[in-house]
């Protein structure tokens, strides 16, 4: 297997595929993502193929730390923008719809809102978080429109590739669905990104990893790495009372973390690490509200092992 220059990404000063180091390659410049909450439920809530919605997510359908959904995006968007440039004094945006399910309503609505964003000054994408089994025809044409005019991302919660696991979750899709969502926006030049949970109800470390291996064959270009964090109330509370859920220890997610990158293709954006919540909704694991510290540490790790992005993983030959 032919290796990787470990120092591909040594401008970033990391072993790892940013979402920072791409943003800058792209555009030159620092770029913001302003998480927003476009006001739109969720097909496992309102009963379109269950209810309930999965049993992690809590009541902000994972935007907790998107905009006021009281608010509209204008707003949302410019109270974001200016606590970010508290930290960051220049930069461009991207308009993120995180909330609950971004394509789970007409197409006449779901223009409205992203032609909202997108004719704000300083706005050079969008990406947009939905579920596989929301992508009509109709709707996956107006993301291809979008993706010629603009810098689009479709994010797809995958989470995990075990069915049993998915059960247990309550995510109301198999991974058919997923595989198959991933291939009709890839079909149409569209960039996606897949998101997965370490840590899931009755996961052991080799689950966690063929679920790394398994998105690693997917023709996505990027990931985002999340640990479970329990909120309070959400369902999965009643899973942890029984039992169901143990949190991951700090060192064992780091040690996790790095051989999922090892497995992952060198070029997969990474754009998230780690996961964590509002800490008044905490129920744990605790340490996980200090996220510098585990992404330096997963920094260190790598260091220590000599490792980095891809050093694993073996691309398959396409045969003439």
């Amino acid at each position: 297997m032919k290796e990787t220059n470990p120092f591909l990404f040594a401008s970033d000063h990391k072993r790892y595929h940013t979402w920072n180091y791409h943003l800058r390659n792209t555009f030159g410049h620092k770029v913001f993502k302003v998480a927003l909450d476009g006001g739109f439920d969720c097909p496992n809530r309102d009963g379109t193929v269950a209810h309930g919605g999965c049993t992690f997510c809590s009541a902000a359908g994972s935007g907790d730390f998107a905009g006021n959904r009281a608010e509209d995006l204008i707003t949302q968007f410019n109270d974001i923008k200016s606590k970010m440039h508290n930290k960051w004094k220049n930069g461009k945006y991207m308009a993120y719809f995180q909330a609950f399910t971004n394509t789970h309503a007409p197409l006449a609505e779901l223009k409205e809102k992203y032609e909202t964003l997108l004719n704000l000054e300083g706005v050079v994408g969008l990406s947009i978080g939905t579920r596989p089994d929301c992508l009509p025809d109709d709707v996956v044409d107006y993301l291809a429109e979008l993706n010629e005019r603009t810098y689009l991302w479709v994010e797809l919660g995958l989470q995990t590739v075990h069915e049993r696991t998915a059960l247990l979750i309550n995510r109301a899709h198999d991974y058919e669905c997923y595989v198959e969502g991933v291939n009709k926006l890839r079909a149409r030049g569209i960039r996606v990104c897949s998101h997965i949970i370490n840590g899931l109800p009755l996961e052991d470390y080799d689950m966690m990893m063929k679920t790394a291996h398994e998105v690693a064959k997917l023709d996505v270009q990027g990931i985002k790495i999340h640990l479970l964090h329990l909120l309070k109330k959400t369902p999965m509370v009643k899973q942890y009372e029984k039992g169901q859920l143990e949190f991951l220890a700090f060192d064992d997610y780091i040690n996790l973390v790095c051989d999922q990158l090892e497995v992952l293709p060198p070029e997969m954006v990474v754009h998230r690490l780690t996961g964590d919540g509002p800490i008044n909704l905490m129920i744990g694991p605790m340490w996980s509200v200090d996220k510098w510290s585990v992404l330096n540490a997963i920094d260190d790790e790598l260091k220590k092992r000599n490792s980095y992005q891809g050093r694993l993983f073996e691309r398959k030959e396409v045969k003439a």
